[in-house]
């Protein structure tokens, strides 16, 4: 017997009904991942509010004419939180069931990560000429970077994919992308896109660090976490931003980019540090921490008093009291994004992205 003439005119009765009782039924409509027919052309940079992290590397957002879109994070992959985790896509990480459950645990905290910095944040996504528009599932593929202001501040274009640096009191960005990678939170995804020589030197970094989820690389000696400094050295606090400190410490600049060749010029990379508070701030003891583990320690004694500055230049030279030296061989600060971050007896009281 065909059921069929009886299913459509049970459809054709309720829909009677519906019209009658004020209600209206939808039959086998279809969910897709995709834009809503009004969302905008994404370009070289365009303002939105996360709405959902779906997971490390996957978002919801919704732009200004309140269209909303998915977006899966241009040339990062981060371990699964909703299937099977293959070990072989994660060099180093072996096959075998602790490998899995320690990518697993990884994934969770990369969702947990990504829930921190971009849940109800105003984002700019920027794609890449080089690589598709959208994926298989019709997700917007973009760069994500976060206002470091928060969702309160505006959120310029970012031209041809490139961050602005700035100063504490302008609106910055921070390549978020770029972020899960040195943090440990996610691998490179083999494909074509501009970025790739950076986001493959990032990842090094963290897979020499055993930083995030690298650490399954050796599943039995200890489990995944959240991103770690190098070893000895202070582990670099991955919460979300801290827009201010509450001792009145500010950064009033980043200067990243050196002149020249950063690694043959460090004391033109520089960060200024504030005291925007009305006491005298006691310093000593206090440490400054990149993404990638760098740690300075500021000498014991050293204060910075109200409407004081001092800079704190990577190189070598003369401490002072308005300069001080990191004494490092090497550039420390990333010219296309990093954050500064600020501990007192390993509590984060400043957090500062550009």
């Amino acid at each position: 017997m065909n059921g069929r003439p009886a299913a459509v005119l049970a459809v054709a009765l309720l829909a009677v009904l519906s019209g009658c009782a004020g209600f209206s039924v939808s039959v086998g409509e279809e969910t897709s991942t995709g834009p809503t027919a009004a969302a905008p052309d994404v370009a070289n940079g365009t303002a939105a509010t996360v709405v959902d992290v779906v997971d490390g590397d996957t978002i919801d957002v919704r732009y200004a004419n309140g269209s909303t879109d998915t977006v899966r994070l241009l040339g990062v992959d981060t371990p699964e939180v909703y299937a099977d985790n293959d070990p072989a896509e994660f060099e180093g990480v072996p096959d075998t069931a602790a490998g899995a459950a320690c990518l697993e645990s990884a994934g969770e905290d990369a969702s947990a990560f990504a829930e921190r910095w971009l849940a109800g944040e105003r984002v700019t996504l920027v794609t890449d000429p080089a690589a598709d528009r959208r994926d298989r599932y019709d997700r917007l593929l973009a760069y994500v970077h976060v206002n470091a202001s928060g969702a309160s501040g505006s959120a310029p274009t970012v031209a041809n994919g490139t961050a602005t640096n700035g100063t504490a009191t302008a609106v910055n960005h921070t390549d978020f992308t770029y972020r899960l990678l040195a943090t440990g939170h996610a691998r490179v995804y083999d494909s074509t896109f501009q970025r790739s020589e950076r986001y493959y030197a990032a990842e090094a970094d963290a897979q020499a660090d055993r930083r995030g989820l690298w650490r399954c690389r050796d599943p039995n000696a200890t489990a995944a976490g959240g991103g770690s400094g190098t070893d000895g050295g202070s582990p670099v606090d991955t919460g979300g931003p801290v827009a201010t400190s509450d001792p009145g410490l500010t950064v009033e600049r980043v200067h990243a980019d050196a002149a020249g060749n950063d690694h043959e010029n460090l004391n033109d990379e520089y960060v200024v540090f504030g005291n925007d508070g009305d006491g005298r701030l006691e310093l000593g003891g206090w440490t400054v921490g990149d993404e990638a583990g760098h740690t300075y320690t500021f000498p014991g004694g050293f204060a910075l008093g109200p409407d004081e500055t001092v800079t704190l230049r990577t190189g070598s030279g003369t401490n002072t009291a308005d300069t001080l030296y990191w004494g490092s061989d090497s550039a420390v600060w990333n010219n296309g994004g990093d954050t500064v971050v600020v501990s007192r007896g390993g509590e984060t009281v400043l957090r500062y992205a550009y």
